[in-house]
């Protein structure tokens, strides 16, 4: 079979202005990035707005290998599927972080017969969204540093900055350095940090913004650290909100492109589900909804995080009502939480099959208690043996969950079909009875132990002095109140990424608790977990290439 790529490479797009015809957008309702690619003016988003809304479908994962379980394959090829079935489906995704593309993950697009296109323009910068989100974040880096320089008028102590730098790469070296170094004329020596783009608060505030004034207003409200007195400084007081603005005016207006069979695809914002709260864009989910029958979109890693922060945080703030939930599971992952070694995950092993699909029982039990119907869709993949394949059925259906087999990467739509019309009877047949874990007015401890307890299966919780005080700070300001946004290890349900399966008889530790008033929740850090990622011994980097003529090989 063609590599993805290829596959790409060789398929037959239309015109964007016909994509977007289809939605019901005229040429003056978007702005083209060449044939292929298009911004949609916040004008037509406005217009839109006024319309009634499809389905809302959640595509999750269970705990993932290093190389993801296919979720973005999957809501992919669900759409296809969907269209296939005469259902006017419309996805909606995140844009691909350059780090993970040129690190252990290759290109992010959806895989096989199941993509989006243009790939390689979808992988490699596409319109400049994660670009323009780091210039911003960095002026504020650059103005902030500037101040103490300039005289300090603000009384900001460089020993009580919360405001990092970011870099849209994977780069382990610039987690912790100084900066200011030099000499006087240089700036004032601190200790400062890198995190990757995708972790910024401006790309979370970016994708919770539903126009302009409010991207402003969350921006405004960005908390960069203290002055000698303990009292907070924000954005507004170093009077900046306006020029990051103007820098992200392009940037919030959401990207419109297709799948490889042609169906309508908004792909806006990339925060990630291990550091961040894992969704898209809720300007491109809400047009998602508004101009099709069906909106499927996806939130990162697996349900312990991407579901539980899509349920908590963005709905919370859009007022997102979600009809059903596709949990994604692959035999190899299952096999992997049932103690099998990455290098043998290829090897039928039906013992450790059965002891890994704990782990999926447990993000069911996770699912169902946000009141919500769902459906297993087993992404199947060439090693898995049918005997392993029947197996993870036969379980799921004597504990009545619906699950069906997904073949979307070797056979794009035709391979959906089955779980598009499993997914259909779903959203006919049971009716959503979404609700929240918590409610906001619970106290900080309370909302982090709902979650460690009920959605990760701890026995408690282990607050650090450090934690302890900054919680006894924010109560104090009133940022109490906010949900919180969990920052945890991708690999485990629990905050320990050794922990496979699922985990008993642990306690999650929190060890300090990051601020983001801005975009509107509390960042608890967890475990080991780290918001700049490292490349692995050989990158993907390593792997791509491009010819005289342009043609770009490689990126999976």
């Amino acid at each position: 079979m063609k590599s993805d790529i290829e596959i790409a490479q060789s398929a037959e797009m239309k015109e964007i202005t016909d994509i977007a015809a289809d939605l019901g957008f005229d040429r003056d309702d978007i702005e083209q990035y060449g044939r292929y690619k298009a911004k949609v003016k916040l004008t037509t988003y406005d217009r839109f707005l006024k319309r009634n809304d499809g389905k809302l479908v959640l595509v999750t994962a269970i705990t993932p290998t290093p190389a993801g379980e296919g979720k973005t394959t999957t809501t992919v090829g669900l759409g296809q599927a969907l269209n296939r079935l005469g259902k006017k489906a419309v996805i909606a995704l995140r844009e691909p972080s350059l780090g993970p593309t040129m690190g252990i993950k290759g290109g992010a697009a959806g895989g096989g017969y199941s993509q989006v296109l243009p790939m390689e323009d979808i992988n490699l910068h596409f319109t400049g969204d994660i670009h323009a989100i780091g210039m911003a974040h960095n002026l504020l880096s650059a103005v902030l540093d500037n101040h103490i320089k300039q005289g300090n008028k603000l009384g900001i102590d460089p020993t009580n900055i919360s405001w990092t730098r970011v870099v849209d790469m994977n780069d382990r070296a610039l987690r912790n350095i100084v900066v200011g170094l030099g000499g006087k004329a240089h700036g004032i020596p601190r200790e400062d940090h890198f995190m990757i783009t995708v972790a910024s608060e401006i790309m979370a505030i970016l994708c919770l913004a539903n126009n302009l004034k409010e991207l402003k207003e969350k921006i405004g409200k960005i908390v960069v650290g203290y002055n000698y007195d303990g009292k907070a400084v924000t954005c507004n007081d170093l009077k900046v909100a306006g020029a990051m603005t103007a820098l992200l005016r392009e940037a919030i207006k959401p990207n419109l492109v297709q799948t490889l069979e042609n169906t309508p695809a908004f792909i806006h914002g990339g925060p990630f589900a291990n550091i961040a709260h894992g969704c898209n864009s809720i300007i491109a989910t809400k047009l998602a909804l508004k101009s099709g029958e069906i909106a499927v979109t996806e939130a990162g890693f697996g349900a312990d995080l991407g579901a539980e922060k899509f349920f908590n945080i963005k709905c919370r703030y859009a007022g997102l009502h979600p009809d059903a939930v596709v949990l994604v599971a692959t035999v190899r992952a299952l096999k992997l939480h049932g103690g099998v070694s990455l290098d043998n995950l290829r090897e039928e092993n039906l013992t450790a099959l059965k002891k890994g699909m704990d782990n999926l029982a447990k993000h069911i039990e996770n699912i169902a208690s946000f009141g919500l119907p769902l459906v297993v869709a087993i992404n199947k993949f060439p090693d898995d043996s049918n005997e392993e394949l029947a197996f993870i059925k036969e379980r799921c259906w004597s504990i009545g969950v619906a699950v069906e087999l997904s073949d979307v990467w070797a056979r794009g739509g035709k391979g959906g079909i089955a779980l598009a019309q499993k997914l259909i009877d779903i959203l006919n047949k049971n009716e959503s009875n979404f609700r929240y874990l918590y409610d906001t007015a619970f106290s900080i401890k309370e909302k982090i132990k709902l979650i460690a307890q009920e959605i990760y299966g701890a026995d408690g919780v282990d607050f650090s002095k450090k934690a302890c005080q900054q919680i006894d700070k924010y109560t104090e300001s009133g940022y109490d109140k906010l949900p919180v946004c969990m920052a945890k290890t991708q690999s485990s349900i629990s905050d320990n990424p050794v922990l496979k399966g699922r985990p008993r008889g642990f306690r999650v530790s929190v060890r300090e608790i990051n601020l983001s008033a801005g975009a509107g929740f509390l960042v608890p850090l967890t475990g080991p977990v780290l918001t700049m990622p490292g490349l692995p011994a050989q990158p993907s980097a390593e792997l791509i290439d491009i010819d005289a003529a342009g043609k770009i090989t490689g990126l999976f």
